[in-house]
C-alpha cells in the first residue's frame, strides 16, 4: 500500500479544519426567533435628518429583511454584507471616509447586519458616519 502523498494529506487536513470551523460557527452563532416580530430601524442621514421604519416580519436575520425591503444595498465582503446605500443615500468610504455605522439598540453592533438575529421589539440604527 502506498503512503499518502503530501498533497492528499494537506487536502485532508484542510477539509478537517473547514469542517471544524463550520461546526464552531453553527454552535456559536446567535439564536434566532421564529414567528412574527415587529422591529424599528432608525436611519440618520448625512444632513442629520432621521427617518424611522417599522417592519412586521418573519425574517430571522436583519440583513435579509432590509435587503428585501429595499432599505439597504451593499456587497458581500470578507466580513459579510458591507452596506453602501441606506434609504437611497450612498456612503463611499473610498471617496470621503463615509460609512454606515450599525447599532443594535444604543450599542455599536457586535456582528454584521446579515448575521444579526431579529427579535420582537428590537430597535436598530444606521448612522451616516465619517471615518
Amino acid at each position: 500500500m502506498k503512503k499518502p502523498t503530501k498533497k492528499l494529506l494537506a487536502v485532508g487536513v484542510l477539509l478537517c479544519v473547514m469542517a471544524a470551523f463550520a461546526a464552531i460557527y453553527a454552535a456559536t452563532r446567535p439564536e434566532t426567533a421564529a414567528g412574527e416580530k415587529e422591529i424599528t430601524v432608525e436611519v440618520t442621514h448625512s444632513d442629520g435628518v432621521i427617518a424611522e421604519f417599522t417592519y412586521q416580519t418573519n425574517a430571522e436575520y436583519l440583513g435579509a429583511l432590509l435587503l428585501e425591503e429595499g432599505l439597504i444595498e451593499g456587497e458581500e465582503g470578507a466580513y459579510g454584507l458591507y452596506i453602501k446605500v441606506v434609504d437611497g443615500e450612498r456612503a463611499d468610504y473610498d471617496l470621503d471616509g463615509a460609512y454606515w455605522a450599525f447599532y443594535q439598540g444604543e450599542e455599536y453592533a457586535a456582528q454584521g447586519i446579515d448575521q444579526t438575529p431579529v427579535y420582537d421589539g428590537d430597535t436598530f440604527k444606521l448612522v451616516y458616519t465619517y471615518g
